[in-house]
């Protein structure tokens, strides 16, 4: 009877609270040891997940590839080497590898990183190659051409936070579009981008506010080189910084090793170019170079600390390559799902539609991700899986969440942001070295998502401090 209070109590902080009590929640805390459910309600009923959907994903793909995982980017050419000449073109095939061109720095942050172009420069060369004939062509023909994922929101695609996904990605498929700030009431004036991207074409109407920080929206279309700029900038700031995505990634990294080619002293022919799709009538081709991208583990450590939607969704498309070439967006789902059916995971009635939670038709429940919390706390892969959570008010996403409480540090999991919608789902560890897995779905309330994480937050620190 009193554990029975201890719940009615504790789920009345969200269902009665103004912010959250008409909102749809779903509910599940559970002792990993014992087994025993600590709180529930509604643990089976489906939520929009937002970015805790990164977790079915990571954790699908650690146990389908394992932490050892290397995405793996070819150097391929198509003719015949003859006295330091290339006769034929050279390609550079995608793996789906999301991390081309970028690393994390010590502040955690992505920024670029250019220097394996010389690598490459270094690998032609040793082939014996001075000259090429052909081109060099980007072959991005491992997905399918769904670039941009079609249940994503309209106002989300072209904006540095959904950039288009290919199998070639480069730079974070995001640039810089620098902006010249000027008075109130004015548009903002385009000076350029970074990197710059040949043929882009803007359609501006950004005004120049007297907002403090940045309301700009980009929008456009994978392999479409116009974007169309709303929204609103600083007033009077001078240069002014708008992210968005890189329209063709493939074709600028195609223009990058052109030009470090050429620099170095290697000829080439032919105009950098790309191909989405390969028609099996097109010559066999010889492989040069194998460029590894950085272990699995890392890659989803960046993904589930940083919450980040391009390594969540390249990881996703690839794993629907094994279901069928080119890989969809279909097969990616149907292989996600069939991990988790394999390890008995309830995901009858989850909605996946992407690897990363931007589609909001996407749909789990406190059950599924508590099931997989726990199925993950008992596999070969789980220091690479605890590892990639983010530390209540210490880092990542989670680096103000239950900060200077006694939670601090005790809980690592992922969060979840969406409008009227704030999760969490992941692991608190008790002082007696107890471990509970714990999701909390909170999905349709009143208000802005930064409201109900305090909300959240109160709610945990009641379930811990009363729990006996």
């Amino acid at each position: 009877m009193r554990l029975l209070l201890y719940i009615l109590l504790n789920i009345t902080l969200l269902t009665e609270h103004p912010v959250t009590q008409q909102a749809n929640i779903s509910i599940k805390v559970m002792d990993l040891a014992s087994g025993e459910v600590i709180d529930s309600y509604r643990a089976e009923q489906v939520v929009a997940p937002a970015s805790v959907m990164k977790l079915v994903t990571t954790g699908a793909a650690l146990e389908t590839l394992g932490p050892d995982f290397r995405f793996t980017t070819t150097l391929e050419h198509d003719g015949f080497i003859r006295d330091g000449v290339l006769y034929g073109s050279l390609f550079i095939r995608g793996g789906c590898d999301p991390s081309l061109g970028t690393r994390i720095n010590q502040a955690g942050r992505m920024v670029q990183q250019t220097g394996f172009l010389r690598q490459w420069v270094q690998a032609i060369q040793a082939a014996g190659i001075r000259r090429i004939t052909g081109s060099i062509i980007a072959d991005m023909s491992m997905l399918d051409g769904d670039a941009q994922n079609p249940a994503w929101l309209c106002e989300d695609t072209g904006n540095w936070y959904a950039p288009g996904v290919f199998s070639l990605n480069y730079l974070g498929n995001t640039m810089n579009i620098v902006l010249r700030s000027s008075t109130v009431g004015s548009v903002a004036e385009v000076i350029g981008t970074d990197p710059v991207v040949p043929g882009l074409v803007f359609n501006n109407h950004i005004r120049c506010t007297s907002i403090t920080e940045d309301g700009a929206y980009v929008h456009g279309l994978p392999y479409s080189h116009e974007r169309y700029l709303t929204g609103s900038v600083p007033s009077n700031r001078g240069s002014f910084g708008v992210r968005g995505d890189i329209p063709n990634p493939g074709l600028l990294l195609a223009r990058h090793l052109y030009r470090e080619l050429m620099q170095a002293g290697v000829d080439v022919g032919g105009e950098p170019a790309y191909l989405a799709e390969v028609s099996p009538l097109l010559p066999s081709r010889t492989v040069l170079y194998e460029h590894k991208s950085a272990p699995l583990s890392a890659i989803v450590a960046e993904t589930n600390i940083h919450s980040n939607n391009l390594y969540a969704e390249s990881i996703f498309r690839y794993m629907g390559v094994s279901y069928g070439s080119p890989g969809t967006i279909h097969n990616s789902a149907e292989t996600v799902r069939e991990c988790w059916r394999r390890k008995g995971i309830s995901i009858r009635g989850s909605l996946i539609k992407d690897g990363c939670g931007l589609a909001p038709q996407d749909a789990v429940s406190a059950e599924t991700f508590v099931q997989i919390l726990s199925y993950m706390s008992t596999r070969p892969t789980w220091e690479a899986w605890y590892k990639s959570l983010p530390v209540s008010g210490e880092s990542g996403t989670l680096r103000s969440f239950l900060d200077g409480t006694e939670l601090q540090g005790r809980v690592h999991a992922k969060s979840g942001t969406i409008a009227g919608t704030k999760n969490f789902a992941g692991y608190i560890d008790l002082p007696d070295g107890r471990r509970w897995a714990f999701a909390v779905l909170v999905s349709g309330a009143q208000g802005k998502a930064r409201a109900i994480q305090p909300v959240i937050e109160q709610y945990l620190l009641d379930v811990y401090r009363t729990h006996p």
